[in-house]
């Protein structure tokens, strides 16, 4: 197990330093330091001598990959992608743009995050595989297939429905929750119970199809058939031989997705201004704020790994026949 993980760290850092390069490229080429520049400054009444001064300021002066200027090691080390990238393997994120502390900034808005996603990322799954598992007892009716037309809706109405929807009638109707905000006292969970039932509303028609599908692929097989013709109750088949050979492919997308529950949700915290991770990069592309844009793509890639490595350990868990060598 402890040399599995090993691999799997070692594997991780080509794929981070490919990553790392990849963004960087794709900004560069979108945004040019001048541009960076006259963004934070303003486009009016801005001197050239001031964009080069910023320029300058922030380090952005030097070349991008190779410094042809330089000599030895220094072609490559007095550059922009040196200083300003590799030293995220280090998880020093440095400053913003703006001169404010990315670590410090991560820190303070991960608790907002995790107040919205972790409640939603639970109780979605809680309440995906119940329905799932309540439609699954009556398959083949008409429950069954109403259910299916319904989850299929669901997918169909875009998310921003959702969000406009409960923010009108239940935040300004009928005046049951704040419409947007966030308070992190004893009377925050006010804040987030809108935002939390969206997020699990929103999610039930893809969730709890998918559920199914998986549930019906492992009722078919010969275990299921045999506990049923030795009289097991469709419940006891349910319970106590579908959903335990089910778990890998549950672990699969739900393990996975836990560290990224960090990374907060962008449109869900911009609508209900919350001062969560989410946000916080958001703003950062509309400032153009390359720094906090970087170390956050870097963050979640990292998060997305580690999630990979949790999934294949805890297929140990689900199922002893699994072993990691």
């Amino acid at each position: 197990m402890f040399n599995y993980i090993i691999r799997r760290l070692c594997y991780a850092i080509p794929i981070l330093i490919g990553v790392n390069l990849l963004t960087f490229t794709l900004f560069f080429i979108v945004n040019t330091p001048e541009d960076m520049a006259r963004a934070h400054l303003g486009d009016k009444y801005v001197t050239e001598q001031a964009v080069q001064h910023w320029i300058v300021d922030k380090g952005y002066d030097q070349p991008l990959f190779f410094n042809n200027a330089a000599s030895g090691i220094s072609t490559l080390t007095d550059t922009i992608f040196f200083n300003k990238s590799l030293k995220l393997f280090a998880f020093d994120f440095g400053a913003s743009d703006e001169g404010r502390n990315i670590r410090s900034d991560v820190a303070n808005r991960m608790g907002p995050s995790l107040a919205l996603a972790l409640p939603s990322f639970i109780i979605g799954i809680w309440v995906n595989i119940t329905v799932a598992l309540l439609v699954l007892m009556f398959r083949g009716s008409k429950l069954d297939r109403f259910a299916v037309g319904f989850f299929v809706t669901l997918m169909s109405v875009s998310y921003l429905f959702y969000i406009i929807f409960g923010q009108y009638f239940m935040a300004k109707a009928a005046r049951l929750v704040p419409v947007s905000g966030f308070n992190d006292g004893i009377d925050g969970w006010r804040f987030l119970i809108l935002p939390i039932l969206i997020g699990v509303i929103s999610g039930i028609g893809a969730g709890a199809r998918w559920y199914r599908s998986l549930f019906i692929e492992v009722s078919g097989q010969d275990f299921a058939r045999t506990a049923r013709a030795k009289g097991v109750s469709e419940t006891g088949v349910l319970f106590h031989h579908i959903l335990p050979n089910a778990m890998l492919p549950i672990l699969t997308g739900v393990v996975v997705v836990i560290p990224t529950l960090f990374m907060g949700s962008l449109v869900m915290e911009s609508f209900f201004s919350i001062p969560g991770l989410g946000s916080y990069l958001l703003d950062a592309i509309r400032a153009q704020d390359f720094a906090i844009v970087r170390a956050m793509v870097f963050l979640g890639s990292v998060l997305y790994i580690i999630g990979l490595i949790l999934t294949d350990i805890s297929y140990t868990w689900a199922d002893p026949r699994v072993r990691l060598k």
